[in-house]
């Protein structure tokens, strides 16, 4: 009997569906690149501001400020670098800014 219930019982759990882990971050194709946002904060202080980790083309960068007003991004050692066409500041203003 208890062979039984113990065999019920697992046959219930492994039949159960298992949803896959979800993705944490989102991907778009843009100018022909596919880039992905790890993750990303807004400024409390400055709205326009996107502190933001991305993927672009398999390649991970660390954390950037995206400045949406000034149209540049500043590095971790404060390297002033303006929007470029295919860059991640383009996507991430273009798509988070016009929501706010």
């Amino acid at each position: 009997m208890q062979i039984f219930i113990f065999t019920f019982i697992l046959s219930l759990i492994l039949s159960c569906p298992v949803a896959p882990a979800a993705q944490a971050f989102t991907c778009r194709n843009y100018n022909s690149h596919k880039i992905c946002i790890l993750s990303i904060k807004r400024s409390a202080k400055s709205y326009w501001e996107y502190r933001a980790s991305v993927i672009i083309d398999g390649v991970k960068t660390p954390v950037e400020l995206y400045d949406c007003r000034q149209r540049v991004r500043v590095s971790r050692d404060r390297t002033i670098i303006p929007f470029g066409k295919d860059d991640a500041g383009e996507l991430i203003c273009s798509s988070l800014m016009s929501r706010s």
